[in-house]
């Protein structure tokens, strides 16, 4: 079967200097993925017109559908549609629809309307206009020479909203693609490289169209199983004989068989067991909370949680005691086993979790370099405390800070 291939483009200066993450492509290239389309390639410009036109030109020429995100604003420096018309032999009209949308949209919040408002209207006469519910911009569907391009605003909630209810639909009905099955294992306490040792065996039995990617992340590896096939049912079958295989070999490092985060693996099995918990943060500086509420319904197992970054709120919110951080300080065993029983106190949950630790670039010791982490989570009946050495910057060792710390209470709501 033949492969569908998608190139996408994203136009802005501000893409090219930094000041602006592109999210766009990552997200349009797994919703792709997910139909089976093949992001071929993902290419970043500035608002330029020659570079414009170039990057139409070649990217058309090795993929099947191009979709181009960014420069369809009201200001001067956003030149995508007249650039459009110029590659389509075509020339900007207004369209109705668009304009009564621009119209109530200022009219509804009671703001002025200027020219450059109305021209948001002006599209080129050879695209489909795809309606554009979020915003002002409206996407454009053209068709040239048996290929596809798509061009769409360059904000994110607007680019999704185009997406889902006018793209892929319409992609899905234009082309024939294969099923494509993805299984995803989550694990947390081996090295890649071992752990690909450890599947050398498993690897080399994989038929051609099944692949197994290694996605190593903060303190985390996915294996990410996928088939690809005519048949959806037939490959769904397959893949999943193979990844019950997998999860057996790897039973002892598993966090998760679902491509979910540490805060929903974690909110499952609270939820499961009907268990609250708070956190204790010192160094991650809420970090693990902010996680953990970034589910919905969270607030089923969530109580609270104490941000004690300074020694004496660890003493007045948590009761460590003085004598405790002068004879070990902060960062130690002893300290972080009387932070969560002062949470579990304090926040009065069946489980807590506490971090103190020295994220850096500056304030290590000989004796605690930068990076060294202690983590304790407990219940009523038993705390477990685990030390760390880390060795990244700051943002880094935070982030695998606060991965390590919820999989340890997952391991302990385990035992």
């Amino acid at each position: 079967m033949d492969k569908i291939t998608t190139s996408i483009v994203t136009i802005g200066d501000e893409l090219l200097i930094g000041q602006t993450i592109d999210t766009n492509s990552a997200w349009m290239a797994q919703q792709l993925n997910a139909m089976g389309i093949w992001v071929h390639r993902r290419v970043a410009i500035g608002d330029i017109r020659e570079d414009i036109l170039d990057v139409l030109e070649k990217e058309s020429a090795v993929s099947d559908i191009v979709l181009i995100t960014g420069g369809l604003g009201p200001t001067a420096d956003d030149i995508t549609k007249p650039t459009l018309c110029e590659y389509f032999h075509t020339r900007l009209v207004q369209n109705k629809e668009v304009l009564n949308t621009v119209l109530q949209m200022f009219e509804s919040r009671g703001l002025p309307i200027l020219q450059r408002n109305l021209d948001q209207s002006l599209v080129p006469e050879a695209a489909t206009v795809i309606e554009n519910k979020r915003g002002t911009a409206p996407g454009m569907w053209f068709e040239k020479d048996g290929k596809i391009y798509v061009s769409m605003p360059g904000v994110p909630h607007e680019m999704k909203g185009i997406m889902e209810s006018y793209v892929l639909p319409r992609l899905a009905m234009h082309f024939k693609t294969p099923a494509v099955i993805h299984q995803t294992l989550v694990t947390s306490g081996m090295g890649e490289s071992f752990i690909a040792e450890r599947l050398v065996a498993f690897e080399a039995k994989l038929p051609a169209h099944i692949k197994l990617a290694y996605l190593p992340s903060y303190s985390l590896l996915k294996l990410r199983l996928t088939g690809f096939g005519k048949d959806k049912l037939s490959i769904a079958a397959e893949v999943s004989i193979l990844f019950h295989q997998l999860k057996d070999l790897l039973a002892d490092i598993t966090v998760t068989d679902q491509d979910i985060s540490m805060g929903e693996v974690l909110g499952q099995l609270l939820k499961e067991k009907g268990k609250t918990v708070g956190t204790a943060e010192s160094c991650t500086g809420g970090l693990i909370s902010s996680w953990i509420t970034a589910i919905p319904g969270s607030s089923a197992y969530f109580r609270g949680s104490a941000v004690t970054y300074a020694n004496e709120m660890k003493v007045k919110l948590l009761g460590v005691k003085p004598a405790t951080l002068q004879a070990h300080g902060a960062v130690s065993e002893e300290t972080v086993r009387e932070m969560v029983t002062g949470a579990l106190v304090l926040l009065e949950t069946d489980y807590a979790i506490a971090v103190s630790g020295i994220m850096g670039p500056d304030g290590g010791t000989p004796e605690k370099p930068v990076g060294t982490v202690w983590v304790a989570v407990g219940s009523a009946k038993r705390t477990v405390t685990v030390k760390y050495q880390l060795r990244y910057d700051r943002e880094r060792n935070t982030q695998m800070t606060a991965v390590y710390a919820m999989n340890e209470l997952r391991k302990l709501i385990l035992e």
